[in-house]
């Protein structure tokens, strides 16, 4: 008997503290969870009191509605015979005649034909004032050399000639291949360069590797 006591006593003990803390954590759960239900409660009032507040607007609205929609006129408050009678009054013999008269017609013929005769008329007098063309240029520069002159070249000395115009070199070489081609122009290779001359202007003289006359 007395050594069955000591270990009862322990034994009661150890239950003791165990109840004693699943009560402290019961309480706390009840705590917590009166919390989250006051907080439920509170939001599900705040709710309550919208619904109310809407479902008296909807009856004042619905209320209006109904005091306006009596005095609102028909849609269709135009008899059917009116809109026929209106559609009648537009007849084709009723209309007026956009057509222009005779005389109207005449000044406006009058007036189309003098603009094509001052369009076609402009291109003339255009190209009239432009002087010779690149080809009569080019032909004319290389009868005046006695030596080859390469396309930068024959470039150069027209645009000094003749600075109104824009003359490109890449334009001046397709002019010199098309005289080329009419035999109007003679080619010649030296290294990697390309200089042009006239047909009659004879032998060509040598030049060096740097496109400069070379001297006897």
């Amino acid at each position: 008997m007395s050594e069955s006591a000591p270990a009862t006593t322990e034994l009661t003990s150890q239950y003791s503290s165990q109840v004693a803390g699943d009560l402290e954590r019961n309480l706390k759960e009840q705590e917590r969870l009166s919390g989250e239900i006051e907080a439920l409660q509170g939001q599900l009032d705040a709710l309550r009191r919208d619904h109310t507040v809407l479902l008296n607007i909807q009856q004042v609205l619905g209320t209006q509605a109904t005091a306006v929609s009596p005095t609102t006129p028909p849609a269709a408050s135009v008899p059917a015979p009116r809109k026929k009678a209106a559609a009648s009054d537009e007849r084709p013999g009723t209309r007026k005649s956009t057509a222009p008269t005779g005389k109207q017609a005449g000044k406006q013929a009058g007036k189309q034909t003098g603009k094509q005769t001052g369009k076609k008329a402009a291109p003339k007098a255009s190209a009239a004032r432009s002087g010779p063309t690149l080809v009569d240029l080019v032909r004319d520069h290389l009868a005046e050399q006695k030596e080859p002159r390469s396309a930068a070249e024959v470039s150069t000395a027209l645009g000094r000639q003749h600075s109104e115009r824009t003359i490109k070199t890449t334009v001046v070489r397709t002019t010199l291949e098309g005289l080329v081609a009419r035999n109007q122009a003679q080619r010649t290779k030296q290294g990697t360069s390309v200089f042009y001359t006239t047909p009659d202007a004879g032998e060509p003289a040598a030049r060096s590797e740097d496109g400069s006359p070379q001297s006897d």
